[in-house]
């Protein structure tokens, strides 16, 4: 069955143990998701979309509810893609990961220097290693992505992430392939599933950014969307904030909210090329797609 979206993107969490220079900080009030709540969320998203992640803002290891959520897709099968910066791995969470709901594990492995600048990774890739060797043994269909997504340029990292390279290197006896320009391939696979990914910095849309220009599309309300803790439905993945609220599930449909006026009109602007929003003529993301 073809669905409307890839994904969409469930942020059970807009708290993070760590702060990254790349990934600007939540200025909303601090929150996690209500289970009832996501139950809900799920319901409703789940006719819609190919797969859920876990992810928009913030680190959903740190959900206490987590399990549970896991278990409402399993029943529901809805497929989930899950992004951590892998920090908070323990045997429980690492088992926990390894929920057949799950169908691919996003570990943001650039996260570590830039909260931990000249300390050894080698204690926190070890976490993230042996799941990786239990994934292999215990769920050869499950994905997996170390992700290097701190590049200054596209074509190098300048050495920025040698030692995390090296040491995967050693860990898994293989040789990592050159960057090249990830413009063109930013996913190169190693072993089995397990995949390193690049890509580089961008500046996140804000409303204090000059406008760079209304011509331009995005992805969003196309193959993704995002819902909030809170429950407030935004158009894409880089709304941090929700300053493009189309409505809130809770008070709303999700159907409904995606066929308001202001949610057509974007969609519209987006397949002619046009930026309706002024965030998104403050968005430095939509020039990778011209």
């Amino acid at each position: 069955m073809t669905r409307r979206f890839h994904k969409i993107n469930i942020e059970i969490s807009n708290i993070c143990n760590f702060q990254c220079s790349f990934c600007p900080e939540v200025i909303r009030a601090k929150q996690l998701m209500r289970l009832p709540l996501f139950e809900t969320v799920l319901d409703q998203v789940a006719p819609l979309t190919e797969q859920v992640t876990f992810h928009l803002m913030g680190e959903p290891l740190l959900h206490p509810d987590l399990p549970r959520m896991l278990d409402l897709c399993g029943s529901k099968k809805v497929p989930v893609f899950f992004v951590s910066n892998g920090a908070l791995l323990t045997d429980a969470r690492a088992e926990l990961l390894l929920h057949p709901a799950i169908r691919q594990v996003n570990f943001s492995v650039h996260s570590f220097a830039d909260n931990h600048p000249g300390e050894d990774p080698g204690p926190y890739l070890r976490k993230i290693f042996d799941f990786t060797r239990a994934a292999f043994e215990r769920r050869p269909d499950l994905y997996l992505n170390y992700r290097l997504w701190n590049l200054k340029d596209p074509e190098s990292d300048h050495d920025t992430n040698g030692q995390i390279r090296t040491l995967i290197e050693k860990e898994f006896g293989l040789k990592i392939p050159d960057i090249g320009d990830v413009r063109k391939q930013k996913s190169h696979r190693l072993l089995n599933r397990l995949y390193i990914h690049y890509d580089t910095e961008f500046v996140w849309p804000d409303p204090s950014l000059p406008e760079l220009g209304d011509r331009g599309t995005c992805m969003g309300l196309r193959n993704h969307i995002g819902i909030l803790a809170d429950g407030t439905v935004v158009p894409c993945c880089l709304d941090k904030e929700g300053r493009i609220p189309l409505g809130k599930i809770g008070e709303q449909p999700l159907t409904e909210i995606l066929d308001t006026p202001k949610a057509r009109e974007m969609l519209e602007g987006f397949l002619a090329r046009k930026l309706t929003d002024p965030l998104c003529r403050r968005c430095q993301y939509v020039t990778r797609f011209s």
